[in-house]
């Protein structure tokens, strides 16, 4: 069984290149630096929402990001 100290999580789904299924909304990693890095590379859906990383023996959150939606125009 997989001795997981870090979660990643969200009120919404997630989704990124790093993750081993998108779309759910907790994600159990064994690393902190490893669940920072999948973390930082991911998205929720939809966009605009928290993800954190928790760890999970002392519930102390390690790393929050807020992605807001891209305002960026190709009309410059």
């Amino acid at each position: 069984m997989l001795h997981a100290d870090y979660r990643i999580e969200s009120e919404c789904s997630i989704t990124g290149p790093l993750l081993p299924v998108p779309g759910r909304s907790q994600y159990l990693v064994p690393d902190g630096a490893t669940a920072v890095v999948m973390a930082a590379k991911s998205a929720t859906v939809p966009l605009g929402q928290e993800i954190r990383v928790v760890h999970v023996p002392t519930g102390e959150v390690i790393f929050r990001k807020t992605a807001t939606p891209s305002r960026w125009s190709s009309n410059d």
